[in-house]
């Protein structure tokens, strides 16, 4: 199956996607697979997407020169600068390099071409033994990053708990890491990621507990895919 250049395209809809209905797309390295959850562009794209490394797979080495953000969902990815367990959280600017492999096997939630211009912070954290903050009643709130009007975080809802997100905040998407979630009322499974666009208030809240990967404010203006001929 070919990669389609245009997936969810169209940034002023709502997405809300289970990604466990979603088949595996084979990349141009042996063993390692994608499941697209928005794209615009060829084999260098801007892309949102799951990867999942086989076990002993591996990926050359190539220059982000668009950026790129992960989040490891299971598993342990390696590159030349360490192992990361699950719920590690990494960003690796416009102008890096590395080669990542997987020994036993991972899957990653990966976004490409997605940084601001300015926003040349490395990030590294390990969300599983970082501080929390309480952020109300039933809710807890890890800041991950912050670039402009741009807000990484994530979050943990417990029954009972709600997070609000204003219409202004410039655009919600989030991935479940564990748990359900609701967005606005619709359901998101564990897996699940979901889109709101810029103007659109979000309300999150869990039937139980849920953790989650949370970005707004980056989905202002129009969005494009990288010039023809770009780096991946």
């Amino acid at each position: 199956m070919s990669m389609p250049t245009e997936i969810r395209a169209d940034f002023d809809t709502v997405e809300i996607v289970d990604t466990d209905r979603i088949d595996w797309i084979a990349s141009p390295a042996g063993g390692v697979d994608r499941k697209p959850l928005d794209r615009i562009g060829g084999e260098v794209a801007r892309a949102t997407s799951l990867v999942r490394y086989a076990p002993g797979s591996d990926f050359p080495t190539h220059v982000h020169s668009g950026g790129e953000e992960f989040l490891v969902v299971e598993g342990i990815f390696s590159d030349e600068h360490g192992d990361f367990s699950p719920g590690t959280y990494v960003r690796n600017p416009v102008g890096t390099s590395h080669a990542p492999s997987s020994k036993d096997g991972c899957v990653i939630l990966v976004k490409l071409w997605q940084f601001q211009g300015g926003d040349t912070a490395p990030v590294t954290i390990d969300t599983m033994s970082a501080d929390w903050q309480s952020s109300g009643q039933g809710v807890e709130c890890l800041p991950l990053h912050r670039f402009g009007e741009e807000e990484v975080s994530m979050l943990r809802l417990t029954e009972g708990g709600s997070h609000q997100i204003p219409g202004e905040a410039g655009g919600t998407e989030l991935y479940v890491m564990s748990g359900e979630t609701e967005a606005n009322g619709a359901p998101v499974p564990q897996s699940g990621w979901a889109r709101f666009p810029a103007g659109e208030a979000v309300t999150l809240s869990a039937p139980g507990a849920a953790t989650l990967y949370l970005k707004t404010g980056h989905l202002k203006g129009p969005i494009s895919g990288p010039a023809t001929g770009a780096g991946s």
